[in-house]
């Protein structure tokens, strides 16, 4: 079946992400909290925060250059398995050090099922329709993104944080494997290719130098490494604030609300701005907003904080994606997208890792201003980002063949 024709596939893949995302969106929280009750001071939740991506950051091109020419639907259910283990483990560790292992694996998890199912909607969406389809995918990292935190919110309250943590990382665990529910006949067939009509690999130096290829990784990762640290300190931030769990997941869920409200416009505001400008504007009042985030201020605004917040955050990973496929070398698609993954999980180290000595240094909420100078100059870099595609000599535009794999949410 070609690209573009019944996309029931689209759906269940969608359903399947939102379980698989609203695991994890339970268990980050849910993480940071029984690592505060075992001990943890700012810095070593930065650390652990930054584990959850180590592991992905080396796995990351190894596994995408695999699925390249093969089979993506076989990534989803070991990524299922992995995101399920390592929920539930570290429900069970009693060390901060097992916390932070266990944490690596759900990591790694999600690196696995993030590629397969990427890699579907690239294969299996007609070049139209990839803004739509990518859009539409990621509203089920956004639908697991809101309910996710207000479950870990529910399950974790009392004086009992340790346990009442486990408890939400173990329902994460069983979350996660809801998803196997969807994942049938989602991948459709294709003949192999020969190594011939494979081509030879770009140099990665020429991949980078394509102009908007350099954009979309720094956007992606500074969308990506916002969202991440929104999730793993705004809990650190409450409990110095006074701020119940409950009422920061909900905190956290209205972000992703935003965020979902944000795709489902996705094709008006590109009518109307442009891919470019689009980017640009997003980025630039994300930014602002993130470092206001350090400031004292009440629950409500906050809240309203975090509502236009999640409304920009949206637009960065989608359209960085289709950034980095229109900018990349026609035969090197796929390799710029494992940059750009690369880029993404680069971002979950160290972000939380800087966030965690900032921290500590400077107070918990100095992390977010750190993030709003990151997202301001992506803003800037989004202007180098294509604006259409490239034409040939007759002045047609040129049409792009569906590509093979996406990065992460």
């Amino acid at each position: 079946m070609g690209p573009g024709r019944n996309r029931g596939w689209l759906l269940r893949l969608v359903i399947a992400f939102s379980f698989a995302q609203g695991a994890v969106s339970m268990a980050r929280p849910a993480v940071s909290y029984r690592a505060l009750a075992l001990g943890a001071d700012e810095r070593a939740i930065g650390v652990i925060a930054g584990v959850y991506a180590l592991l992905p950051l080396f796995a990351a091109v190894p596994l995408g250059r695999r699925t390249d020419h093969g089979r993506c639907a076989p990534l989803l259910p070991v990524g299922v398995v992995l995101i399920a283990g390592g929920c539930a483990l570290s429900g069970t560790a009693d060390s901060l050090g097992a916390m932070a292992a266990w944490s690596g694996v759900m990591g790694l998890g999600h690196l696995c099922f993030v590629i397969g199912a990427q890699s579907i909607v690239a294969r299996q969406s007609a070049p139209h329709e990839q803004d739509r389809n990518f859009g539409h995918f990621t509203i089920g990292a956004s639908l697991g993104q809101l309910v996710g935190p207000i479950v870990a919110g529910f399950l974790i309250g009392g004086s009992d944080r340790a346990g009442s943590s486990a408890q939400a990382l173990l329902v994460a665990g069983a979350v996660a494997a809801v998803s196997f529910t969807s994942l049938w006949r989602i991948e459709h067939r294709r003949p192999a290719e020969s190594r011939t009509a494979q081509g030879d690999r770009v140099p990665v130096h020429r991949i980078l130098r394509a102009r908007g290829v350099p954009a979309g990784i720094l956007i992606s990762l500074s969308v990506l490494s916002a969202t991440d640290i929104l999730t793993a300190y705004l809990p650190v931030v409450g409990e110095h604030r006074g701020i119940a769990p409950s009422v920061i997941g909900l905190l956290l869920s209205l972000r992703a609300a935003a965020t979902i409200a944000c795709r489902l416009v996705m094709t008006p505001m590109l009518r109307l701005l442009g891919r470019a400008a689009l980017l640009t504007a997003t980025c630039l009042v994300a930014g602002v907003l993130c470092a206001g985030l350090a400031l004292p201020v009440p629950v409500w605004a906050l809240a309203a904080m975090l509502l236009v917040l999640g409304f920009c955050l949206g637009v960065g990973q989608p359209l960085s994606m289709t950034t980095v496929v229109q900018a990349a070398p026609d035969e090197a698609r796929s390799t710029a997208l494992a940059l750009r993954l690369t880029g993404n999980r680069l971002g979950q180290v160290a972000a939380p890792a800087a966030a965690g000595l900032v921290a500590g240094v400077a107070g918990v909420a100095a992390p977010f201003v750190m993030l709003g100078a990151l997202l301001v100059l992506s803003s800037g870099v989004a202007l180098r980002s294509p604006r259409k595609a490239p034409a040939d000599r007759a002045g047609h535009v040129r049409p792009r063949v569906p590509v093979r794999r996406k990065s992460d949410i």
